[in-house]
C-alpha cells in the first residue's frame, strides 16, 4: 500500500480538522499558564496552557515538546497525552486538540511574544480569566491519576455561543 491508498484526497463531504496541541507544564503543585497577549487573534488577554499547530512533519507529542520549548524555553520530562478534543465551532473545519501534561524541573522561562507566563496553583488558576474550556479541562488534569487513560471529548457551542463539552463513555469496550 502506498501514499495514494491512504485516501487523503477524499475530502468532499468529509469533516476536516486542524490539529493542535495544548500543553500544561507542571512544577511541584503549580501549573504554567500563559496570559495571551492583547494583540493575539486567538484568546487575547486570557489564560491558557501553551501549544499550537501541529506541523506537517510532526506527530502530536513532537509538536507538544516543540511548542513548550518555543513558548517557554523549558525542556520537559514525563510528557503525557491526557485528552483529545474534537472541536466543532460551526465552521467548515474544526480543531482536533491533543491535551498534554509534562513536568519541568525548572521555573526559569523565556519571554514570549505570545503572552506572559505565570506559575500558579490549581486554586489560583480557577480564579483567573481563563480560556472558556480550561475550567472544564483543569479538573481532569488535577483530578485524575497520572496513569489514567486519555479522555475523549466532543466540543460544540449552543445557540447562545456557550461551550458544550461532552465526554465519551469511560468504557470503550
Amino acid at each position: 500500500m502506498g501514499a495514494q491508498d491512504q485516501g487523503a484526497n477524499a475530502t468532499q463531504g468529509r469533516w476536516l480538522v486542524i490539529p493542535r496541541t495544548l500543553c500544561f507544564v507542571l512544577n511541584g503543585e503549580d501549573v504554567l499558564l500563559m496570559k495571551r497577549a492583547a494583540n493575539r487573534r486567538v484568546f487575547p488577554n486570557r489564560y491558557n496552557g501553551v501549544g499550537g499547530h501541529i506541523e506537517r512533519d510532526e506527530d502530536p507529542a513532537t509538536s507538544a515538546r516543540r511548542e513548550i520549548l518555543e513558548e517557554t524555553g523549558l525542556i520537559v520530562r514525563d510528557l503525557r497525552l491526557r485528552g483529545i478534543h474534537n472541536i466543532n465551532a460551526g465552521e467548515s473545519t474544526g480543531i482536533m486538540l491533543f491535551v498534554f501534561t509534562a513536568n519541568a524541573d525548572s521555573r526559569e522561562t523565556i519571554d514570549s511574544d505570545e503572552g506572559t507566563l505565570h506559575w500558579v496553583s490549581y486554586e489560583q488558576a480557577l480564579k483567573l480569566d481563563l480560556v472558556e474550556d480550561l475550567a472544564l479541562i483543569l479538573p481532569n488534569l488535577f483530578g485524575k491519576r497520572d496513569d489514567s487513560a486519555p479522555w475523549f471529548a466532543h466540543v460544540t457551542y449552543d445557540d447562545g455561543d456557550n461551550i458544550r463539552l461532552r465526554y465519551a463513555e469511560e468504557n470503550y469496550d
